[in-house]
């Protein structure tokens, strides 16, 4: 594990800050979106213990999946993913983007701020707007601290591992069990039993909100969805086995379209920059 961990450092330090300016917020859709995510109350340890947490379990999606060393990629990916990151409801947390190196097509997100989107994902995608939604789903999953709120990760008393802020490094071997074992299930909900339904649904519709916000198509998700709809086997295994229907998906968004007047006439798509990047 010292290992994978120190290629999350590596990662992370890779990452850490690019311009953003190319990814301007129209500021009346922003707030829309905003209206309907609540808002956060979070201590100064709670948010450390969701960072070391997610870190953590970081470690496990890149020793599962590695990172697909491009540099170039992995850039556009940042500037897009702070970009969007920029507008959700937790500037507090420093969002790392990664790309993983595997044909599955599928994105993972770990609680404090780390996204990963799969190369078979991004080969699959048509432009820009189609990245920026899988990104912004993602995005919804840590903002809405959907792991975080299942497994209790806190950084109080209050925490179902009792304090897990100071777990990292205990200095008993029930501490760290007890890490490992929270850790043990935010792997599992990952990469075997999937989020749960009503929060895969949200990242959906939320996820759509947040692109629309930057301008973006809001049917973009719905697109990528239809097309990855029919590739059978392998690829497609896995964001099958994780996630509600597609048909189901696509009939929220259309949903949270209609219920919000969302416009597509004069949004974006952003394809030629999207080649120019993959």
């Amino acid at each position: 594990m010292a290992s994978v961990g120190g290629k999350v450092g590596r990662f992370y330090i890779a990452v850490t800050i690019f311009a953003a300016a190319a990814f301007a917020t129209p500021a009346d859709s922003a707030d829309r979106r905003r209206a309907h995510q609540e808002t956060q109350y979070i201590t100064t340890d709670d948010v450390q213990a969701e960072v070391d947490f997610g870190r953590e379990v970081a470690a496990r999606i890149i020793g599962k999946y590695s990172l697909y060393e491009n540099k170039k990629l992995t850039r556009y990916l940042n500037l897009l993913g702070k970009a969007l990151a920029g507008n959700t409801n937790r500037p507090e947390l420093n969002f790392t983007f990664g790309v993983l190196d595997t044909d599955i097509i599928n994105a993972f997100s770990a609680p404090g701020g780390y996204i990963f989107i799969t190369k078979g994902a991004i080969n699959s995608m048509e432009d820009e707007a189609e990245l920026a939604g899988v990104i912004a789903h993602e995005l919804i999953h840590v903002t809405e601290k959907h792991i975080v709120k299942e497994l209790g990760i806190k950084g109080s008393e209050s925490s179902a591992v009792a304090g897990i802020g100071r777990l990292i490094g205990g200095a008993t071997d029930v501490a760290k069990v007890a890490f490992s074992q929270a850790v043990d299930k935010a792997e599992n909900i990952l990469f075997n039993r999937g989020y749960q339904q009503k929060d895969e649904i949200e990242a959906d519709r939320l996820g759509t909100l947040l692109i629309y916000s930057m301008n973006y198509n809001p049917t973009s998700l719905i697109g990528y969805f239809k097309k990855i709809k029919g590739i059978e086997g392998e690829p497609t295994g896995s964001i099958k086995k994780l996630h509600p229907p597609f048909d189901e998906r696509i009939k929220s968004i259309f949903s949270i379209i209609a219920e919000d007047g969302l416009k597509q006439d004069g949004t974006l798509r952003k394809k030629e920059r999207f080649d120019a990047n993959i």
